[in-house]
């Protein structure tokens, strides 16, 4: 076997914890070095080829988390991809929010991280909940993920909606809606600008990276209402609460929407053999692959419906047969 690396990856792995993107990126490598018998190269998407099996199309892994990325898929561009988070892949399926018909996707397993989608905004702004600012036609100068296709603003969306406004309300309100930097940190320009009185709000996942922090400087952590939730719930979205046992700057839990799990994930029509390999390769790899927790990759929670990595697309039926085989599914 051999393998080809195209589309190089571009990564900041300084730190720790590592980076999403690093993360997803080497659970890539891992796979296809394993496939063809070891690399040692960071990579976006690698090109598989086996050599028993000449006459078989190459095997194309893809690290990209965005919706191009589930299309990319879908259109058999690339034959496995990472979806961020669960969400996304959920709506793909269902054919809800963005996605204007049902994709043909399954889920190898979902790689776990715990997250939740926060609304901050500064106390004097006088907002109580999310439905406020369209209640109030708030001219909100809100900071965003500055990755334009990230999932984040596709969210934003739909979860705009739910409360009964358009984001792009905020801005013939008189507000902005500015898409710069990485999710907010405490010292970083983000909240600088909050400071400032540059911006009043910070809208982002990474909730355990700066919520507390954006409370203890003055903001109000947004809760969103239980009709938006009941009808972001419709679509496939989950419930989530920014709990005050884990964030004690908190007055209260605030309730939100889940920013949780990974999926690794193929179309529904790919060859069991290939899932198969790929599921085998994980398994090989498990000790070398990085997550967000300690220790090797949690296979065994990964091909099941847990809070860290909820599952709302149907495993692949190989990759299905083989965790049930490794013990993990009952």
């Amino acid at each position: 076997m051999e393998c080809e690396a195209f589309a190089p990856a571009s990564l900041v792995t300084k730190g720790s914890p590592l980076s999403a993107v690093a993360i997803r990126s080497r659970l890539v490598l891992e796979i296809a070095s394993e496939l063809v018998g070891g690399t040692d190269r960071s990579i976006r998407v690698a090109e598989v080829r086996l050599r028993d099996l000449a006459s078989e199309p190459a095997l194309r892994l893809s690290s990209l988390s965005t919706i191009g990325a589930v299309f990319d898929v879908v259109e058999r561009r690339v034959d496995l991809a990472i979806a961020n988070p669960s969400a996304a892949l959920t709506l793909a399926y269902r054919g809800t929010g963005a996605f204007s018909r049902p994709l043909p996707v399954r889920t190898i397993a979902v790689i776990p991280s715990a997250d939740q989608y926060a609304f901050a905004v500064k106390k004097e702004i006088g907002l109580t909940c999310f439905e406020d600012i369209g209640a109030k036609r708030a001219p909100l100068r809100v900071l965003l993920r500055g990755v334009p296709d990230h999932f984040l603003h596709v969210m934003l969306d739909d979860i705009a909606a739910a409360a009964g406004f358009a984001v792009s309300d905020i801005a013939a309100w008189g507000g902005t809606l500015h898409k710069t930097g990485p999710h907010p940190l405490p010292g970083d320009e983000k909240f600088a600008a909050v400071a400032g009185g540059e911006a009043d709000a910070l809208f982002d996942e990474g909730a355990a990276g700066w919520v507390g922090a954006a409370v203890e400087s003055g903001m109000t952590i947004l809760p969103l209402g239980e009709e938006t939730l009941r009808k972001l719930e419709g679509i496939g979205y989950r419930r989530a609460l920014l709990r005050k046992e884990i964030y004690p700057q908190l007055p209260t839990d605030v309730a939100t929407v889940d920013f949780s799990g990974w999926p690794i994930f193929v179309r529904e029509d790919l060859p069991d053999g290939r899932v198969t390999q790929i599921c085998a390769a994980l398994q090989s790899r498990r000790d070398r692959i990085v997550w967000q927790g300690p220790g090797p990759l949690p296979l065994e929670r990964m091909c099941r419906d847990v809070p860290d990595a909820p599952m709302g697309v149907p495993l692949h039926p190989a990759a299905e047969r083989f965790w049930r085989q490794c013990g993990y599914l009952r």
